[in-house]
């Protein structure tokens, strides 16, 4: 019977049978984005293609598998090939969980190679859970950190905001359905800000879906940052911004430099709206408090 060699970050798994590939794919021994190699192919492919393929050649061929070649320093070229998808759109095979965790260490360790496989297309319910799961657990886990410090008035002033929904019974209840709700609008809202300034700038090359999911993903995974003490949210946010940029470059392939145009231009248009409503209001207030006197 022929076997299937398999591989992950540069290093050979072993060879396996086709049933053994199947089982190991749905008990997630083995990840769909794993490389795969039998008798009869040219180079290393994802396992999921080729269990998916099932065209186990005539028994045992003698030919050595190619040489693995392991992933940059860089991340400039993915372990899996590009568009297998990220762990949690295969979770059907590693379960919810696993999934998850296994995405979160990918994207925040490894982004390049995460948005290399990540599928630019396949939907928007995926990614959104996705990102309504890491955001509304990080508020959770955020919230049974802080609350207690809060109550014996240490750090009393910080994080009011995001406390004070959950200082009571019934905010707590409250604040854990709006808040999954507040993710998922903005999840829209920041995409869509995303994807306008890249169409302004010409670099929209790829639909809207493309980018929702950079955002979704990037979202979900570097939210959960926000549970550390003191400086977690302020981290989470930097990182989020620097995911966002790299997701954008890698999956609409455009530098780097548009990237972060495209993805600051929102905050930077915000925050000039804000500026001119302030010195409009400051200047009312003035006038207002001049003829008082």
């Amino acid at each position: 019977m022929a076997t299937i060699h398999v591989a992950r970050a540069g290093a050979n798994l072993g060879s396996f049978s086709l049933d053994e590939i199947r089982e190991g794919l749905r008990t997630g021994r083995f990840l769909p984005t794993d490389l795969a190699w039998q008798t009869g192919m040219t180079d290393w492919r994802p396992l999921s293609e080729v269990a998916a393929a099932a065209a186990a050649p005539g028994a045992g061929g003698t030919t050595p598998p190619p040489q693995i070649t392991p992933p940059v320093a860089s991340g400039a070229t993915a372990t899996a090939a590009p568009g297998t998808g990220l762990p949690w759109e295969h979770r059907q095979q590693l379960g919810l969980v696993k999934a998850f965790f296994d995405t979160v260490i990918l994207v925040l360790s490894k982004p390049a190679e995460a948005f290399g496989i990540m599928k630019t297309e396949g939907g928007l319910v995926e990614p959104l859970i996705y990102a309504v799961i890491g955001g509304t657990a990080a508020k959770i886990v955020a919230t049974l950190i802080f609350l207690p410090l809060h109550a014996i008035g240490f750090m009393a002033n910080r994080d009011s905001g995001a406390i004070g929904m959950f200082s009571t019974g019934f905010g707590l209840i409250l604040g854990l359905i709006l808040w999954p709700v507040w993710c998922a609008i903005g999840m829209f809202i920041g995409s869509g800000l995303i994807h306008l300034s890249l169409m302004l700038l010409g670099s929209a090359k790829k639909p809207f879906e493309t980018t929702y999911r950079v955002v979704c993903f990037a979202f979900g995974s570097t939210y959960l940052l926000s549970v550390i003490p003191v400086c977690g949210a302020f981290a989470a946010g930097i990182y989020n911004l620097v995911l966002d940029c790299m997701g954008i470059a890698r999956t609409h392939e455009i530098d780097t430099g548009k990237a972060v145009m495209a993805v600051l231009l929102p905050c930077l248009v915000c925050c000039a709206i804000a500026g001119v409503f302030g010195l409009l209001i400051g200047g009312s207030l003035v006038s207002i408090f001049s003829h008082v006197k």
